[in-house]
């Protein structure tokens, strides 16, 4: 039984695209990943503008107290989009690695918009909006940044996430440097408060636990 469930744990580990094709279980797999991770991008974009209009509260953050904001949007967003593309250019490779991932930012998605719901906050009074022209037309929020989607940091949490599941060493080391990098980007700007960072690793380690233990 113990033998059966450990293989059954590793359908997708040691297939190649086409072995994955050919497995009817392992596409059926593949193909609910998918589905559930679009349906909750779907969900998260309806929830982002609900999160927009909602009035919230904000508070002093002593991190920003002691430096003026930053922008910092393009670089930002030139990170972030290259780690997307790195991404499916290593990830793609074993349909496994991709799978799970994804099976993991779709947890890191619900866990977000539970952290929202619960914390609704105001952004800093400081803060210069980060500009994502892409995330901005997937929200339907025109030409406004998202400004409130705030508790905890998504640019952060998702490249945590990406790192914890990295299949390779170096390419843990770059999507750990990239996670700090962009998170204290993004409080050097003033859009998140640093709790909203701090927490994000946490939320990203537990998302990763939940796949864990749910393949």
């Amino acid at each position: 039984m113990k033998t059966a469930k450990i293989e059954s744990i590793r359908i997708l580990v040691v297939m190649t695209w086409a072995e994955l094709l050919r497995n009817r279980r392992a596409l059926l797999v593949a193909t609910l990943t998918l589905i559930a991770l679009l349906a909750s991008l779907y969900s998260y974009t309806t929830f982002l503008h609900w999160v927009e209009l909602r009035p919230g509260f904000a508070f002093v953050d002593p991190i920003h107290s002691l430096f003026k904001p930053v922008d910092l949007s393009w670089p930002v967003f030139i990170i972030l989009y290259a780690a997307i593309i790195t991404i499916f250019a290593t990830f793609g490779r074993n349909p496994e690695h991709l799978f799970v991932l994804m099976r993991g930012y779709t947890f890191l998605i619900a866990l977000r918009m539970i952290s929202m719901a619960l914390l609704p906050l105001d952004p800093p009074a400081t803060m210069i909006p980060l500009v994502d022209p892409i995330v901005q037309a997937a929200a339907g929020n025109g030409s406004s940044p998202l400004s409130r989607d705030l508790f905890f940091s998504g640019h952060t949490s998702f490249l945590c996430l990406v790192a914890l599941y990295a299949p390779y060493k170096p390419l843990k080391i770059l999507f750990f440097a990239l996670t700090i990098l962009v998170g204290i980007s993004v409080i050097v700007q003033h859009v998140h408060y640093s709790v909203d960072v701090l927490i994000a690793p946490m939320a990203a380690w537990f998302a990763y636990s939940l796949t864990k233990t749910t393949l």
